[in-house]
């Protein structure tokens, strides 16, 4: 009978602990309610940040050679200016493939500069073009 017993008593004992569990998690909400401070100290963190700076690589005048200075003009120009015209002169004489849009069809200019190619990726044309540039 006393095995009974003990037995038991560790069941009374596993009862007892049921309680104190729930008692932890009463405690756990408080902290939550702290949590709004730390967001605003988030918000403040942005601020302090410095304004971006250009890579001075991609600011640096290149010179186009004779075949990408008919499009974009002879005039030193940085790599990322190079870039916008080349897209401003596709746009303008709509250039780019109607149904596959990453696709640049050559005209006779582009052609020169593309290394002969008629189509091109969007993705291989700044790699065609660095070619050009000095």
């Amino acid at each position: 009978m006393a095995k009974a017993k003990k037995a038991t008593t560790k069941k009374a004992a596993a009862k007892k602990a049921a309680p104190a569990k729930k008692a932890t998690a009463k405690k756990a909400a408080p902290k939550k309610a702290a949590a709004p401070k730390k967001a605003a100290a988030k918000k403040a963190a942005p601020k302090a940040k410095s304004a971006r700076k250009p890579n001075a690589a991609f600011m640096k005048a290149l010179t186009p050679s004779a075949a990408l200075a008919a499009v974009v003009g002879a005039s030193p120009l940085p790599r990322t200016e190079v870039v916008k015209k080349l897209w401003a002169y596709i746009k303008k004489n709509n250039l780019q493939d109607s149904k596959n849009r990453r696709n640049i069809n050559a005209d006779a200019k582009l052609k020169e500069v593309f290394g002969g190619k008629t189509t091109v990726s969007m993705f291989d044309m700044t790699k065609l073009v660095s070619k050009h540039l000095k």
